[in-house]
């Protein structure tokens, strides 16, 4: 395994052309699955490239400043949410969908790595604390994008029965609840296959990342196991949060 600057593949040209070559497949065959996905997903790509160019310039300047990882973390919690509201409503994400989002995607996350860091389980600086929280986010993130949008598709397609529990006497937010909770919880599955198959089927980014950084596969395998059962916690709580709002229609569809 040949590497530059203890980089998993080569950093070369090389890599460069098959990044390129694997983007263009991903558009073309999403341009023959959907409208609009080929698009989608071009966008995705260069915007892949530009973020991960800016975080780690931005990421050099600010990871070893707290005040300047906490300031991080909080764009982070911001982007996070943003983007769970767009998806969530469907439709270009607006400010008080954004704010209620802040709930799901950045409430748990943040609480948890408060907690660990004043009991002393994660050391208060900004390499520990980013990477951490950025991995809390995006399972939130992914969680209350997909627990949303489920819950609503539901809700639509079953319009009649949620009429029907309301003429038997159910509050608007019971019945609502009765039929989107077993679509939205669904949301949870990815992040439960993840964690059941860790180590028969994957070998996840973070026992990777810490065996080539030359820690022991025993530790490695601590902090994977600690990322994975985190994140269990935090989407599990952004499912509810978000079942819970969808059902008192706090995102005013």
């Amino acid at each position: 395994m040949t590497n530059l600057n203890g980089a998993l593949i080569p950093i070369g040209p090389g890599l460069l052309v098959v990044v390129a070559v694997l983007a263009v497949a991903a558009v073309l065959v999403n341009r023959w699955s959907g409208p609009g996905l080929a698009t989608t997903t071009a966008v995705a790509c260069l915007r892949a490239v530009v973020q991960l160019a800016a975080l780690a310039a931005i990421l050099a300047l600010v990871i070893g400043r707290l005040w300047a990882s906490a300031l991080f973390v909080v764009v982070m919690a911001s982007v996070a949410a943003w983007t769970s509201a767009g998806r969530v409503t469907g439709r270009r994400a607006r400010p008080v969908a954004f704010l209620r989002c802040l709930l799901p995607v950045a409430a748990p996350t943040l609480v948890l790595v408060v907690v660990l860091v004043l009991i002393g389980i994660l050391p208060a600086n900004g390499l520990v604390i980013i990477p951490t929280a950025g991995i809390m986010f995006g399972g939130a993130m992914n969680t209350t994008s997909l627990a949303g949008k489920r819950a609503h598709d539901e809700l639509r397609t079953r319009k009649g029965e949620v009429e029907a529990a309301l003429s038997l006497g159910f509050l608007p937010r019971d019945a609502r609840l009765e039929i989107c909770r077993p679509a939205a919880i669904t949301a949870l599955i990815p992040g439960l296959d993840q964690t059941r198959s860790v180590g028969l089927v994957t070998i996840p980014g973070a026992f990777v990342g810490m065996v080539l950084g030359g820690a022991s596969t025993t530790a490695a395998a601590a902090m994977q196991l600690f990322v994975l059962i985190a994140l269990l916690a935090v989407s599990a709580v952004a499912a509810v949060i978000t079942v819970e709002m969808v059902a008192r229609s706090r995102f005013g569809l």
